[in-house]
C-alpha cells in the first residue's frame, strides 16, 4: 500500500492541502498551527500529556518521534491528516 499524508489547515505556510513528505515538513506544520493558536511548546506538551522535549524534537523534524504522540500533537493544534493510497489487500 502506498501512503501519502496530507495536512489540511488554512494557516499553514504552504498550501491548504499539501502533501507532507517527511518529518521536517510534519514538524513545521505542527509548529505553524501551534503558533497560530498562541500556544507555547510547553502548553502543547501538557495538552497531550507529553514532555516539552518531545514537542521540540517533533517540530525540529525528528524522524523517530513516536507516531501516537505526533498524531496527538497534530490533532491538538487542529491539523487534519488524510491518508490516501492504493490498497493491495
Amino acid at each position: 500500500m502506498l501512503l501519502k499524508l496530507y495536512v489540511t489547515h488554512a494557516i499553514l505556510p504552504f498550501g491548504k492541502n499539501d502533501m507532507i513528505d517527511d518529518a521536517t515538513q510534519f514538524g513545521a506544520a505542527v509548529a505553524s498551527a501551534r503558533k497560530a493558536l498562541g500556544l507555547t511548546q510547553r502548553e502543547l506538551a501538557l495538552a497531550i500529556n507529553s514532555g516539552e522535549r518531545f514537542i521540540v524534537d517533533l517540530e525540529a523534524g525528528k524522524p523517530t518521534a513516536q507516531l501516537g504522540k505526533a498524531l496527538a500533537a497534530a490533532k491538538a493544534v487542529g491539523l487534519r491528516l488524510t491518508a490516501t493510497g492504493i490498497s493491495k489487500a
